[in-house]
């Protein structure tokens, strides 16, 4: 009897272990990375002028970030969907806007800069390009969001470069 009682001690305790740790299957660290880009922001563009507004909410028990972008003249919209991979361990970064333009970018956080790129690709010129977007986490609580395109690792252009103010 007491051999039956300790097995099923053992069963339930396993059990409720194992629920526990499926319960918040995406609350880890690496799922935590780019927490800091949640919230609704006022966007900036490096001139000081209104870029737009963005706002990135958790969904899915916390497993997805989606953005939600509309640009301060209200032409542009788009919606990106972020998530950590287990698998590549990695983030992923799928992005969609109004005029059908897509991006598909994967990458890590790296201090306090999550650094996402895109898979290579013939650029306007016909030369190999990558896209790299860097957002950093500013001690101000500010996020700068940099979008470069880059060929044979060089800088060549900047599509964006705006700072993320959060709207109290």
């Amino acid at each position: 009897m007491k051999k039956r009682f300790f097995l099923l001690s053992v069963f339930f305790l396993s059990s409720w272990m194992v629920f526990s740790q499926d319960s918040c299957p995406c609350c880890t660290e690496n799922h935590k990375a780019f927490d800091f880009w949640v919230g609704e922001w006022q966007v900036v563009n490096s001139d000081g002028s209104l870029a737009g507004t963005n706002t990135i909410v958790k969904l899915e028990d916390n497993c997805i970030l989606r953005e939600s972008w509309k640009s301060a003249n209200g032409n542009s919209t788009g919606t990106s969907t972020n998530f950590y991979n287990l698998v590549s361990g990695q983030w992923e970064q799928l992005w969609v806007d109004n005029s059908g333009f897509h991006l598909k970018l994967k990458g890590n956080r790296t201090k306090n800069q999550m650094i996402l790129s895109s898979d290579e690709f013939a650029g306007a010129d016909g030369k190999k390009s990558i896209h790299r977007i860097t957002w950093t986490s500013n001690e101000d609580g500010t996020v700068r969001q940099l979008w470069e395109t880059l060929q044979e690792n060089k800088v060549v252009s900047i599509a964006f470069d705006g700072l993320y103010k959060r709207i109290e």
